[in-house]
């Protein structure tokens, strides 16, 4: 219900601003200690991360699928813990290690769940859910967090903004003009004209929000305002690709939305699909950007 939306929308940009501001507050505390930045926002997504992954078996049990609560939010938080782990050690060979582990242990989790029941039916499907909710739980979360270690939280809150700026423009757009469907089997209501207008305005939000980083204190956090153009582009359509997606799940599984803990808006996934999709576009960018 849209009276739903417009409470629930306020709390949680509430919610992100306060983690960000107290996140951003630690660094020099942080920096102090010889800890990595990004504590607070690290804390935050391994609740998101274990959220994830319980909205995963939600959809898993939908399709009529072995599913394990415990082990996909085991993977979960070993995805996240694995990739933002890697990022702390100067050695290629030992960050390799720590990743591929991490997704080495996804599996023994699955492993050790099965053992539980003693019984080996349906653990091709239970460990294939596992991994899959370990690495959209986590390891493309993670890929946020591998932002934040380079740069300000804030950096990750005009990504995201970014990336949710192409679902406005798309939704807008599709309603005005939108005739031709996109993809009608699986979501009747996109269109290409929306895409298109979800691309145009998050390619100008991408831009925009660049030219604001000029003036920042780190120069790591300058954005020449191309990238953040071409930036937009590329996390609007990767984005969409998150979107549809979580829509295959939801046809798949039955189910109309990931979950019911965001009134008005459903689950964590219903809110996140594109962003999730959209992390590795953004760090790959930022590093190979130049600063402004």
């Amino acid at each position: 219900m849209l009276w739903q939306r417009l409470i629930t929308g306020p709390i949680l940009i509430a919610l992100v601003l306060g983690v960000v501001w107290f996140d951003a507050s630690l660094d020099a505390w942080s920096a102090a200690r010889g800890l990595p930045s990004g504590l607070v926002v690290f804390g935050f997504a391994c609740v998101l991360a274990v959220l994830i992954a319980r909205e995963m078996t939600a959809f898993y049990r939908g399709a009529g699928l072995p599913s394990c609560t415990t082990a996909a939010s085991l993977a979960a938080l070993l995805g996240l813990v694995g990739t933002c782990g890697s990022a702390l050690f100067s050695q290629g060979v030992a960050a390799s290690g720590v990743l591929s582990s991490a997704l080495a242990l996804m599996l023994v989790v699955a492993l050790l769940r099965m053992s539980r029941d003693r019984d080996p039916k349906g653990i091709l499907t239970l460990a294939g859910g596992t991994l899959l909710a370990g690495v959209y739980g986590g390891v493309l979360l993670g890929f946020w967090l591998l932002v934040r270690l380079e740069h300000s939280p804030w950096i990750l809150v005009g990504a995201v903004l970014t990336t949710k700026s192409c679902d406005i423009g798309a939704y807008f757009t599709g309603v005005s003009i939108g005739r031709h469907k996109m993809i009608p089997w699986l979501s009747p209501k996109k269109t290409w004209e929306g895409l298109a207008g979800g691309v145009v305005l998050a390619t100008a939000v991408g831009a925009g929000l660049a030219l604001l980083t000029t003036d920042a204190t780190v120069v790591a956090d300058r954005i020449p305002w191309w990238i953040g153009a071409l930036g937009g582009a590329l996390v609007a359509i990767v984005g969409q690709a998150g979107d549809l997606s979580e829509s295959a799940f939801k046809r798949d599984s039955g189910l109309k939305d990931s979950g019911s803990l965001l009134p008005g808006m459903g689950g964590v996934l219903d809110v996140l699909d594109s962003p999730l999709f959209a992390g590795p576009i953004v760090y790959w960018l930022l590093r190979i950007a130049p600063s402004s």
